[in-house]
C-alpha cells in the first residue's frame, strides 16, 4: 500500500470516529438520536474497511482467485452477521422476547427477509445455469 493509500485509510477512519463521536455526544448531552450522523458514520466505516482490505475505498478492480474466494465467503458470512444482528436489534429495541408483542413491523419484516433473501437469491441464481 503505498503512501496516498495509507493517508486514505487514516483519513476515513478519523472521518469514522468524527461522525460517531457526534452522534454519541449528541445522545449524550441532547437525548438526541440523529440519523444522518448514524448513516454516513457507517459509509464512512465501510470506505476504511474497503480502503484498508483492497487499498481503495471502492473494493479491488483486478482481482484474481484468492480475492474472489475472500469476496465470495466474506458476502456470506456478512449475510448471515447481519441476520444475526438485525434479529439481536428487534428484540433488544422492542425489549419483549414473544413475536407477538413486537409492534415494530417494518423491522421485523426487514428481520423476516434476511431469512429468506439468501435462499430466494440462490434459486435466481441457479436457474441461470441449470
Amino acid at each position: 500500500m503505498n503512501k496516498s493509500k495509507k493517508i486514505i485509510v487514516v483519513l476515513t477512519f478519523i472521518l469514522f470516529c468524527t461522525l460517531a463521536g457526534i452522534t454519541i455526544y449528541r445522545w449524550l448531552r441532547y437525548g438526541t438520536i440523529d440519523g444522518n450522523s448514524i448513516f454516513f458514520s457507517f459509509i464512512a466505516l465501510s470506505y476504511f474497511f474497503n480502503s484498508l482490505v483492497w487499498g481503495n475505498h471502492e473494493g479491488a478492480k483486478e482481482k484474481d482467485e484468492l480475492d474472489k474466494h475472500i469476496e465470495t465467503q466474506s458476502a456470506k458470512i456478512g449475510y448471515f452477521v447481519l441476520m444475526i444482528l438485525s434479529g439481536l436489534i428487534l428484540f433488544i429495541s422492542e425489549g419483549v422476547t414473544n413475536l407477538n408483542d413486537i409492534e415494530n413491523f417494518p423491522l421485523l419484516i426487514v428481520v423476516g427477509l434476511t431469512f429468506v433473501t439468501l435462499p430466494i437469491t440462490e434459486f435466481v441464481y441457479s436457474k441461470k445455469y441449470k
